[in-house]
């Protein structure tokens, strides 16, 4: 099929890429001309384990990118992958999506193709059929657009892998045709197929990033009360985890989550919730424990080596994950706002997010290793579970004093104390 994909960021492109590998012609249409030329230069723009090999395998044959949608008036679908960043209330800002639908229509105008849009950006449940497909057919002037709603469920850092092997695929449709035709673009995949309506699949997303989420900051809060009491909250999740009605996937207790999607999708389902008259206090303790853990550890480390005013403390890891250079929502953001404040000197490493938390903090030390933003620091918190970090450990003695905590269970070396464990 010929397919058109509206953003050329981490969903767009890796949604793209996959495709193409299944055989598919791809058509990306990017704002960013400088994104994508890089694209069609068979190079990626952001870091994604398998991404650049399949990018150098079918770019400028079966995938190219370009920045305006005339090939949408080609394809056999256009799949919405544009951001739905977090407004000042928490809600979804649909700005992009809106925008999309509005190109996507006039592309389509006075044509005669078949042709299903579909929605895979996250949105709020009713968006599709509230705000895209009114939007489409208005600038389009058809009545024969087919439309339906494909959520994407990939980690970052191992999204060609969750694309390639997912759990399942949901289709939401207008009608049977639409998903037909979605549902066709991944033929060849083993994984169960759910077929529901547009609204539903849209909250199917939402949903499960909040359950994910609330399952993290169950873990955290257990782990706080385990701390307390001396107990290893892993040891102890590894227990409830063998429940296969719980399973043990997100019960690791930590600094608590980061990201694009668990932040900001958890925030506009309250926010949804909220704008219907409801109270949604569980989903909003959720948000409360994950905003109160990084502090958590800030007070932690008072209590280790006492005021932090000129103490000298290195910070491993950035990223708000392992296998990423993506900062937002990084739950070592306000650890180093919090250290700053304090008075800390901050010395900061990490393999690839150095130079986007730069921009956040251009006055901290970055250090090119491990081991140089340990030299001479009075305590060092470890916020990211980097593989390489769990090989450290003559490089603590380095340090002034030995003091040594993680927000992520990774460390192998001696004594080390984790958040609440």
């Amino acid at each position: 099929m010929r397919i058109a994909i509206i953003g050329g960021g981490y969903v767009g492109l890796v949604t793209g890429a996959c495709f193409a590998k299944f055989g598919h012609i791809i058509n990306i249409v990017e704002i960013d001309a400088k994104k994508a030329a890089t694209i069609n230069a068979g190079e990626s723009p952001i870091h994604e384990q398998g991404l650049d090999a399949l990018l150098e395998r079918h770019a400028g044959e079966r995938l190219s990118a370009g920045t305006d949608y005339s090939p949408v008036a080609e394809a056999d679908l256009s799949f919405i992958c544009v951001g739905t960043p977090p407004a000042a209330d928490g809600s979804a800002d649909l700005s992009m999506v809106a925008a999309a639908g509005r190109s996507i229509g006039e592309a389509l105008r006075d044509g005669e193709c078949t042709h299903t849009v579909v929605v895979k950006s996250t949105v709020p449940p009713g968006t599709t059929a509230g705000l895209v497909v009114p939007m489409v057919l208005e600038c389009s002037g058809r009545d024969d657009i087919g439309f339906a709603m494909n959520p994407e469920f990939l980690r970052e850092g191992r999204a060609v892998e969750d694309f390639l092997y997912p759990d399942r695929i949901v289709i939401g449709s207008r009608d049977d045709r639409s998903g037909d035709m979605v549902a066709a673009v991944y033929r060849g995949l083993s994984a169960p197929m759910v077929r529901c309506g547009l609204t539903p699949a849209e909250m199917i997303k939402y949903a499960s990033n909040a359950l994910l989420a609330t399952k993290i900051s169950f873990a955290n809060e257990v782990g706080n009360v385990c701390k307390c009491l001396g107990i290893d909250v892993y040891e102890v999740m590894e227990g409830v985890g063998m429940d296969h009605r719980v399973s043990a996937h997100f019960l690791s207790a930590g600094v608590g989550f980061g990201g694009s999607c668990f932040p900001k999708d958890v925030a506009a389902l309250v926010s949804l919730a909220e704008s219907l008259g409801e109270e949604p206090s569980l989903l909003q303790s959720v948000l409360d424990v994950n905003d109160r853990q990084p502090l958590r550890m800030v007070r932690l480390l008072e209590e280790r080596i006492g005021n932090l005013l000129g103490k000298r403390v290195a910070v491993l890891g950035l990223a708000f994950k392992d296998n990423t250079d993506d900062i937002r929502e990084s739950r070592a953001i306000p650890v180093i706002a919090e250290l700053l404040r304090r008075g800390a000197v901050v010395a900061a490493y990490d393999p690839l997010a150095v130079a986007p938390m730069r921009r956040i903090f251009p006055e901290i030390d970055y250090a090119a290793s491990a081991a140089d933003a340990l030299r001479d620091a009075d305590a060092c918190l470890v916020m990211t579970e980097w593989p390489e970090f769990s090989d450290l450990d003559g490089e603590f003695d380095r340090m002034k004093s030995r003091v040594i905590i993680e927000g992520r269970r990774i460390l192998s070396c001696e004594g080390k104390e984790g958040i609440c464990w």
